[in-house]
């Protein structure tokens, strides 16, 4: 099985309130590449080590309210990168706070510890760690094209204010160059990726 249908599985597999939660992120977080950056990394973070503290966890977790118990555990461990963030920028963690929060309703919906139960704890590590960085590189991507076009800037996560701008303009732009930084812009640019998606799918390239 080559890389595109290890993908292919793994987007068939995760649930509609998965992607749901994943669209919200990638429509919010790509706003900037420096919270693109950011969210990816919350992303990572969240979905690993969830997925290896239910992992050792699941023999001591109870029968029962488990989904409740998923739900604080997957919080607590956002809420871990969220306070390391704070002590690296206050600035960028205020402003982060919002969407750091959806994280772990990507990772609990996605319920990867379900899904793959008869592989071993390395392919399922890497499992977990390839749904999370395939949408961590999607908002990443998204926010390469909408942070230039949009604000005719570019900036990474840091400095006083919370962004160190790589290079930045002041001269205004069209309207229609100014949407992809908006929300419906954002929307827009999913529609097309996932026409190429569904066009590279069946071509099977």
């Amino acid at each position: 099985m080559n890389h595109l249908e290890k993908y292919r599985v793994l987007v068939k597999n995760i649930p509609a309130l998965a992607l749901f939660s994943g669209s919200s992120l990638l429509i919010m977080a790509s706003d900037r590449l420096a919270h693109a950056i950011i969210t990816a990394g919350a992303l990572i973070w969240t979905h690993c080590l969830g997925f290896l503290a239910i992992h050792y966890g699941a023999r001591i977790f109870p029968a029962q309210g488990r989904v409740v118990l998923f739900t604080f555990l997957y919080a607590f461990i956002a809420s871990v990168y969220l306070f390391l963030l704070w002590i690296a920028s206050p600035i960028l963690a205020f402003k982060m706070f919002f969407i750091i929060c959806l994280v772990p309703v990507f990772s609990l919906n996605s319920k990867l510890f379900e899904k793959f139960e008869a592989m071993s704890l390395h392919s399922k590590l890497f499992a977990s760690f390839s749904e999370a960085a395939l949408l961590g590189a999607l908002i990443i991507i998204f926010s390469l094209i909408r942070e230039p076009f949009g604000y005719l800037s570019l900036s990474l996560p840091g400095g006083a204010l919370g962004l160190i701008p790589l290079f930045s303009s002041d001269s205004e732009s069209f309207f229609n160059v100014q949407l992809i930084a908006s929300s419906s812009g954002a929307l827009l640019l999913t529609g097309y990726f996932l026409g190429l998606y569904r066009y590279l799918m069946e071509k099977k390239i």
